[in-house]
């Protein structure tokens, strides 16, 4: 009996070995090559940078002059800093009020159409996000479908410049582009909640209305709070929709400034300063579900 047990203990370990090694190559090895950029130096000659894999000679001066130039009279770094921020809480936001209803329908209304429109939800994911984004440069350009709608087929023309640092737009772009992977998650959490508790919320005499607002509102919040993560996530690295769509300073978000960054001979340190910023901010929300979810399984338990 004692050796089965010890055999069973002995598998989840070996399950987890692959997700572990993974995690080790594609996020804990980059994150510290990115910490070794980050707090290396300069090579004076060739502008390149020269990183210190010792953490103990690690070099805080490139780190520090991001931080310098965020706030205050040099915060040249702190106006896309805070677009950022308000284009992923805006766009994450409408995502969440477009795809919740969505997945609800999908997942405890649809029927027998559940396939169908699963699959049409799928779709999205079969077009290069690039050829999307060159759609609305299509439709939004002087002479594209959008101001010809606006002009009535041409009887005016519309002052409008969509594509010149217009922050509406790029955070149309933003919900247009992410919306997809907020409505998977949300389907999948939506129509894995415990039907009896649902059933039992009715029989127990709350109307839909009001069993939606107390029983499954609040058993969908982890679900609710997972798809945001995996929607505002990557929104807070994207620098391609607002290039596409706007191209113009006004609307940088932290993306571009990481890929100015890069691009510019000796200012990869401070691309990958932007870059730890980026999961330091992206932290916050990520230890929020935890605590969500490890209050669930409490219930649960």
């Amino acid at each position: 009996m004692s050796s089965r047990s010890d055999r069973s203990r002995g598998i989840w370990p070996a399950l987890a070995a692959p997700g572990v090694v993974w995690l080790l190559l594609f996020f804990v090895a980059p994150m510290y090559v990115v910490l070794c950029i980050v707090f290396g130096r300069l090579d004076p000659i060739f502008r390149t940078a020269v990183p210190i894999w010792n953490p103990v000679q690690w070099d805080p001066t490139q780190f520090l002059y991001v931080l310098s130039h965020i706030v205050g009279a040099d915060g040249v770094f702190g106006p896309a800093l805070l677009r950022t921020a308000v284009y992923v809480l805006t766009a994450s936001a409408a995502c969440l009020l477009i795809a919740f209803p969505v997945a609800y329908y999908v997942a405890r209304l649809s029927g027998r159409r559940k396939g169908l429109l699963l699959t049409l939800l799928i779709a999205p994911f079969w077009i290069s996000y690039m050829m999307r984004m060159f759609a609305w440069v299509n439709l939004l350009q002087d002479d594209g479908l959008v101001n010809s709608v606006l002009g009535f087929g041409g009887l005016f023309t519309p002052d409008i410049d969509w594509l010149t640092g217009q922050p509406a737009v790029v955070i149309l772009g933003l919900v247009y582009g992410y919306v997809p992977y907020m409505i998977l998650p949300l389907y999948a959490g939506l129509d894995r909640l415990p039907q009896p508790v649902l059933e039992a919320s009715r029989d127990l005499g709350a109307d839909r209305a009001s069993s939606f607002w107390r029983v499954t509102l609040p058993l969908a919040r982890p679900t609710i709070v997972a798809a945001v993560l995996l929607t505002c996530l990557p929104m807070l690295g994207d620098y391609f929709t607002s290039d596409m769509l706007s191209a113009s300073p006004k609307t940088a978000m932290v993306g571009n400034l990481i890929n100015d960054s890069v691009l510019t001979p000796g200012q990869t340190g401070q691309a990958g300063a932007f870059v730890l910023l980026v999961f330091l901010a992206a932290l916050i929300p990520m230890l929020y579900y935890i605590r969500v979810t490890g209050r669930r399984d409490e219930v649960a338990s």
